[in-house]
């Protein structure tokens, strides 16, 4: 006769310690591939142009935003220590654009911004809370793109456009698609709100990932410079988890 052990909280604290060393060496993985590529994109064999689409929407785009999944636990710690590493971020991002550590400072942008959505979900009590900023972001981010300051900044100060993207370079070319720090902080804000409050963790973050490169691939067809991402990432949080949020709504008191 085979018998389980009853298992004690030494047990799951063992098992929780692995699973966080899982997601680390996961990071690491992840971070060590993306450096690699990042060094030696422009010597690489350039592709066609829906090639650049499809390698950016279903490739880098994806590994990148893992890092975000793959921190997502910490996204539950305290608001303090969660300002404390965005301003650090902030500070070592700055200081590497300044020394031109153009690759090093991608990679910490991504980690401030990350840290500034997941401190500014701690002020959300509801998830009705939640659904009404991806509302609002839709038209909001459809008029700075398209009449607001964002295209005042992408057509007339892009050296500031660099400064608040993240970038993603083609390969075989010197030139790079570039996601906005906005876009980044709320698909993290999002996710960490599915996390919160039970909503489709993984989904959440396969389709959000996706509308990304959904609308790279609308910019390319109507060949225009760029196209706001956050209407796309709303409505995949929105219809990824639309039974869940009318559920939670209709179970309010």
């Amino acid at each position: 006769m085979i018998r389980a052990r009853p298992r004690t909280h030494s047990g799951e604290a063992l098992q929780s310690l692995g699973a966080w060393w899982t997601r680390l060496a996961g990071a690491l993985g992840v971070l060590l591939v993306l450096a690699v590529y990042y060094g030696i994109s422009e010597s690489l064999p350039g592709l066609p142009e829906w090639g650049d689409v499809a390698f950016l929407a279903l490739g880098l785009m994806p590994l990148t935003l893992l890092l975000v999944f793959l921190a997502l636990p910490l996204s539950s710690s305290a608001p303090r220590d969660l300002a404390i590493a965005a301003a650090s971020f902030v500070a070592l991002a700055v200081v590497l654009e300044l020394a031109d550590l153009d690759i090093a400072a991608n990679f910490v942008k991504i980690a401030a911004v990350v840290s500034v959505a997941w401190w500014f979900l701690g002020f959300f009590e509801a998830l009705s809370w939640v659904l009404l900023v991806a509302l609002l972001i839709i038209p909001v981010d459809s008029f700075s793109v398209a009449r607001g300051p964002t295209k005042e900044i992408v057509e007339n100060q892009p050296q500031v456009f660099d400064a608040l993207s993240i970038a993603f370079p083609l390969p075989g070319q010197h030139s790079s698609a570039q996601l906005g720090l906005p876009d980044f902080l709320f698909f993290s804000l999002f996710l960490g709100a599915a996390q919160r409050f039970g909503l489709r963790v993984g989904w959440t973050w396969l389709t959000m990932a996706l509308s990304f490169g959904a609308t790279l691939a609308l910019a390319v067809t109507f060949d225009v410079a760029g196209l706001p991402a956050l209407p796309l990432l709303s409505v995949a949080f929105i219809l990824t988890n639309a039974d869940l949020i009318w559920r939670a709504y209709r179970g309010r008191p």
